[in-house]
């Protein structure tokens, strides 16, 4: 690790990360669109009408994919060395290709590298296949095991009995692992729709019109062609319809069903900081560790909080991306390729948040003394049941009743007691009443828990 980067991303958190590097650095933008160039000129090859293109022997063609698969720093660095001559980042990569094959059985097709191609179509295929491969093989797997994690939990803590807390006041009691449930359910949802998401490609030429393409070959069924290529051969969603650039608007929806899944994982680490607060959780102590450089007992909720300020600041970034990407002054500006290069950023900072989630998690265990020392001295809660039970009895503002006795004021189990034998009640139901205790009334708290088994 530099000490000298600028980036957290990079410097501090670069180990967390590192796998990430593989679909959304500088290199590995080069490398897909080395993999872009080298996958057209094979198709090329391939199809007849396309008649300067020769069919290419499996020596060749696995040569040609070889590029790909071998392809390294010194590969990248030499592309980076032709850019300082170009002055222009996808002509340095077909000179490459050109370079690579030239003293090969190929150099007969050194001129049919980037044949048709303007550079957005180029860029625009290596940005999609970025994001679905850094998506599919990093993201969705971490953001799974966030889920799972909390599933976990979830489960092991179904039956034991909480204190809510709406308005930060006490509230009718539930389960720590329904609560924790709730997000579980949340979470998979957006999980599911980030899993459903598809990734658009474009490969029609400098206005999207294919005019190039059909002047050089007028017979050629140029729309089917570019599908084949985007769909069959990359793996992308054919975007037939554009102006030089692909218009973005996948990712704006990628963006935002990834800020959804943010936003729940936001209110889940504010929820745990406070659980903690509240001594619902206790943290485990990790024996080398310093929670702070003056007061020695702190075990701070750390992660929790880690994860909160990497999901604020990874929002913030695919907000802006997810507006500022489907708008381009009209056939394109050159905004939106700056732009684009930040996507890494905006989901490493979403991706590390997962991490520090998924580490708080392990490093929680229920306090049930706690838990029950809150109820213990919660007993105005039982207030609600109370009312209902006299309205089913037809008691006369029962409502009103209750709140004069309970609202603001200290209740014990005496004076909940005493509150009960006095009323005209059923006996029956007001021995169900004077049996129940706070951490007896959950509803239906531990049976909710099974809507995360999928």
């Amino acid at each position: 690790m530099s000490l000298r980067t600028i980036s957290p991303l990079d410097g501090r958190y670069g180990d967390r990360l590192k796998n990430l590097s593989s679909y959304f650095s500088e290199w590995a933008l080069i490398k897909y669109r080395v993999h872009v160039e080298i996958e057209w000129l094979i198709t090329m090859a391939e199809r007849p009408e396309i008649e300067h293109v020769r069919l290419f022997t499996k020596e060749e063609t696995d040569f040609l994919r070889s590029l790909v698969i071998e392809f390294g720093d010194t590969q990248a660095l030499r592309i980076k060395e032709i850019e300082q001559e170009t002055r222009h980042d996808v002509k340095a990569v077909e000179y490459y290709v050109r370079e690579a094959i030239a003293g090969t059985s190929l150099r007969d097709v050194t001129e049919s590298v980037h044949f048709c191609c303007t550079s957005e179509d180029i860029n625009n295929l290596a940005y999609a296949l970025m994001l679905k491969d850094g998506i599919q093989e990093e993201w969705l797997p971490n953001a799974q095991e966030l889920i799972s994690a909390a599933a976990a939990l979830a489960a092991e803590t179904a039956d034991i009995p909480m204190l809510s807390r709406t308005h930060g006041q006490s509230a009718t009691p539930t389960t720590v692992g329904k609560e924790l449930a709730v997000f579980v359910l949340r979470w998979q949802r957006q999980i599911d729709q980030v899993a459903d998401s598809e990734y658009l490609g474009k490969f029609n030429g400098a206005v999207g019109n294919y005019n190039a393409h059909l002047v050089v070959y007028p017979d050629v069924p140029w729309e089917a062609a570019a599908r084949h290529f985007v769909e069959g051969r990359l793996g992308l969603t054919f975007n037939p319809l554009t102006t030089q650039i692909e218009s973005h608007d996948y990712m704006a929806e990628l963006f935002h069903r990834m800020m959804r899944f943010n936003a729940v994982l936001l209110d889940f680490d504010r929820d745990m900081w406070s659980y903690i607060s509240l001594g619902y959780f206790r943290q485990k102590v990790v024996g080398a560790e310093t929670g702070s450089s003056v007061m020695p007992h702190k075990v701070n909720p750390i992660d929790f909080e880690n994860s909160e300020a990497n999901v604020g600041i990874s929002n913030a970034l695919l907000d802006h991306l997810a507006g500022k990407l489907q708008v381009s002054r009209q056939q394109r500006d050159l905004s939106d390729s700056s732009a684009l290069r930040n996507v890494g950023v905006a989901i490493g900072h979403s991706l590390l948040a997962i991490h520090s989630a998924i580490q708080g998690l392990s490093r929680v265990e229920v306090d049930r003394d706690a838990l029950r020392a809150d109820l213990d001295g919660a007993w105005e809660v039982l207030a609600e049941a109370v009312q209902m039970v006299m309205r089913k009895a037809g008691l006369e503002n029962p409502y009103e009743q209750v709140k004069a006795l309970t609202r603001g004021q200290a209740i014990t189990q005496e004076t909940m007691e005493d509150l009960i034998r006095n009323l005209d009640l059923p006996d029956e139901d007001k021995l169900r009443l004077l049996a129940l205790t706070p951490s007896d009334y959950v509803g239906l708290a531990s049976e909710l828990v099974r809507h995360i088994d999928r």
